[in-house]
């Protein structure tokens, strides 16, 4: 049996950016996944935002430092990620959405996010040829982006590699004995092994893994499509959120949507179902295309004539409040959950990363409580989040 500090199951958004922190730290990680190499599960499918602008401090605090990490990571070790820093905003039609967003922008300002808002004018100049009927202005965020989750993923993973993370791939985990209080043991197909703490980072397969642990983890996969355009030369800048829910009998199936313009040219975009569909099917539908873009194109004409490259169709792991689930479980505080991340994993993984290695080295502080607290394993799940 091969003795570890750490073994993290999964090697996705929230997995690999945590092998390199506590890779960092020189501890002995072990990464374990099921698939064939990082980020095969969901990691593959997210649409690359990256974004702070969120209505609870745990939220916020941990984007804001993956924001960092993602931005500075060209500088600091020479990847191109392919990073933007272009913004999110969130434009209001109505008096109602306007009301609740800049009601929700006082707290977000009072958790340091840089947010404002935007006259109609003034988001004009940002978005040119949105649809001006009722707008009555934006949020704007400037210092949310995005990345590509592809080069990103892998840069976090050999980086890891570098500082001495191990990575066991194609290996299923059967079993997991926490009889042990200093001790940690893991079966799969291929192999045993220990530690004395063990992550589960296993996003849309957390509560089975939590199961294995002795832990119910009331986590549940609801698929979500997305889709790429040609690229194309800029034609507008922040990622767009439109909040409100379709009211359109042909498209009434769909809540949000949002897209944005990568650092390609390339509009990539996404919708939020109004009835969830649960399970890990992940089959592209007929219904999505057609349901989506006649959204698109009645808020934002001008993407009228792009022509769409592929479609594909993934999963958020969710919880029920819409906020992740992180931290040791009071039953065995040696098993630490990072699950829950509502298909936004991507966007909290390198924050999460280096938060968990403050947990694992029982080196929290005062600010890591407060951001825990957001995220109890425990909590009553009685919040909703805005922005999920």
């Amino acid at each position: 049996m091969k003795t570890f500090d750490v073994i993290i199951i999964g090697a996705g958004s929230v997995g690999v950016p945590t092998a390199l922190s506590l890779a960092q730290k020189k501890l002995k990680v072990l990464v374990i996944d099921s698939l064939a190499s990082p980020g095969q599960g969901q990691n593959k499918k997210a649409i690359g935002g990256i974004r702070a602008t969120h209505s609870d401090k745990g939220k916020i605090a941990t984007s804001l430092k993956s924001i960092e990490i993602f931005s500075t990571w060209k500088e600091v070790y020479g990847d191109d990620i392919g990073w933007i820093a272009n913004g999110y905003s969130f434009p209001a039609y109505s008096e109602k959405d306007e009301k609740m967003l800049k009601d929700l922008m006082k707290v977000q300002k009072s958790f340091n996010l840089n947010i404002k808002w935007l006259s109609k004018e003034e988001y004009l100049e940002i978005v040119p040829g949105i649809n001006q009927e009722n707008l009555r202005g934006s949020t704007y965020s400037p210092d949310d982006g995005s990345a590509s989750p592809l080069l990103a993923i892998n840069a976090f993973y050999f980086k890891s590699l570098e500082f001495g993370a191990q990575y066991k791939f194609n290996e299923q985990v059967l079993s997991i004995d926490t009889s042990k209080s200093d001790e940690i043991k893991i079966k799969t197909d291929k192999g045993e092994y220990s530690a004395n703490k063990v992550i589960n980072a296993a996003g849309i397969y957390a509560k089975e893994i939590g199961k294995m642990a002795g832990f119910d983890i009331p986590v549940i996969p609801d698929s979500h499509e997305g889709a790429i355009t040609e690229p194309v030369q800029r034609f507008f800048g922040p990622m767009v959120v439109d909040l409100r829910p379709c009211e359109d009998p042909a498209t009434e199936d769909s809540a949000n949507y949002y897209f944005y313009q990568n650092n390609e040219g390339q509009v990539i975009f996404c919708i939020t179902p109004k009835n969830l569909i649960y399970g890990t099917n992940s089959e592209s539908t007929s219904v999505f295309l057609p349901q989506v873009a006649k959204r698109m194109v009645s808020l934002f004409p001008k993407l009228v004539n792009l022509k769409v490259r592929r479609t594909w169709r993934g999963q958020y792991p969710m919880s029920p409040d819409g906020f992740p689930l992180v931290g040791a479980h009071k039953g065995n505080p040696n098993f630490i959950s990072a699950v829950g991340m509502c298909g936004q994993g991507y966007m909290l993984g390198p924050g999460l990363g280096e938060l968990l290695s403050r947990i694992v080295t029982e080196q929290l502080t005062a600010e890591d409580h407060d951001v825990l607290n957001n995220f109890d394993l425990e909590r009553d799940f009685s919040s909703v989040e805005k922005f999920k």
